[in-house]
């Protein structure tokens, strides 16, 4: 999933007028929003079309993390999003009358290092969009492009950002399928029916290299990507989610989420992937997710260590932050950062934490 955090955009956009009133759930996100499209069970998925833009619904994200190492065992996290927020459910034009904003999320840790930084567009100009033939993200100079001279875009892609601090360029391959989360990409965020539309590749390998304060590194390592679209995704009883996406040594890998609620006990779910890709979805009671340590970080407690725990699949395991440190301190701040596993499986993955 993730449920990205670039939906936190709509808040952004609400914080340009002071009339806005208060917010509903984490950053608007449970705000009704009748005049857009709905998100109902039972929709057909169609590639490459659905990696394209999906005009009427309020948010999207194009979002990919890899977990890396250098010839010498360093571990490196990269993370690259970008998210569309429409503010008119009406197919939009080109030109200035667009109603679409464009926000761009880039970050690389180390254990010792994090730097993140953004990027903002106004739709409608070219200076930041998703097309599907031949397939392209973009903001700025950042971007997500095919290499790929089939049938499927994502089996090639190559991935590139910069900032003052960082730059990095990847080059992702795949040959498995594509994984629908939920039931059949309907994923269901709430009791009370709040979902999102949602698939993921994680079965990229990624290679390439990063540079952190001026030092080039030459890495690989396995990468995730998720794309996800919505309306309404949250309820206004939800303050946050944690969001796991783990690859584990012996193949299989692992997406969990939890979304806190103001009052109650948190809505849990996930998917448990094999190696082959065959997908088996999660249930509450089928998981056991509980911080064990905080670290203080940006002046909050957060929780940096993991138990993680689905008997059925005889994981029980220990997420630990690579870096503890590793706070988003954009315009809204929130942590993700890479992890590395301990106990009956080994392994890596990311952790994004939102609302504390």
């Amino acid at each position: 999933m993730k449920i990205r955090v670039g939906l936190m955009l709509l808040a952004l956009l609400a914080g340009c007028d002071d009339s806005t009133p208060p917010e509903k759930g984490f950053a608007g996100l449970g705000t009704h929003t009748v005049a857009f499209t709905p998100v109902v069970p039972g929709r057909v998925f169609s590639f490459p079309a659905d990696h394209g833009v999906h005009e009427g619904f309020r948010i999207e994200w194009w979002y990919i993390t890899a977990n890396l190492k250098d010839a010498e065992g360093r571990d490196f996290g990269v993370q690259w999003t970008l998210f569309r927020s429409a503010q008119d459910p009406a197919v939009q034009g080109s030109g200035w009358r667009n109603q679409t904003i464009w926000l761009g999320h880039a970050a690389v840790t180390s254990a010792s290092v994090h730097h993140a930084a953004e990027r903002y567009a106004r739709g409608g100009v070219g200076q930041a969009g998703v097309r599907t033939t031949p397939f392209d993200a973009w903001i700025d100079d950042w971007q997500l492009t095919t290499q790929a001279t089939g049938n499927d875009p994502l089996a090639a892609m190559q991935l590139k950002a910069r900032d003052a601090h960082f730059n990095y360029e990847l080059q992702l391959r795949s040959t498995r399928p594509l994984v629908l989360q939920g039931d059949q990409g309907f994923s269901q965020k709430s009791a009370q029916g709040q979902a999102s539309y949602y698939y993921s590749q994680p079965f990229f390998q990624a290679r390439g290299h990063l540079e952190i304060d001026g030092q080039r590194y030459e890495v690989s390592g396995p990468a995730w990507l998720d794309r996800e679209w919505s309306s309404q995704p949250l309820t206004e009883n939800q303050t946050g989610w944690d969001w796991f996406s783990l690859h584990l040594e012996s193949g299989e890998q692992v997406m969990l989420y939890r979304m806190r609620h103001k009052e109650g006990a948190p809505y849990l779910t996930g998917t448990w992937i094999d190696a082959h890709g065959q997908a088996t979805t999660l249930r509450a009671d089928e998981i056991s997710l509980a911080p064990l340590d905080t670290a203080k970080v940006a002046g909050r407690a957060m929780p940096v260590r993991w138990s993680v725990k689905i008997p059925g699949k005889q994981l029980d395991i220990t997420t630990r932050a690579l870096n503890p440190g590793a706070w988003m301190n954009l315009r809204i701040p929130y942590w993700e950062g890479p992890v590395q596993l301990s106990g009956s499986h080994g392994g890596n993955g990311y952790l994004e934490m939102t609302g504390y």
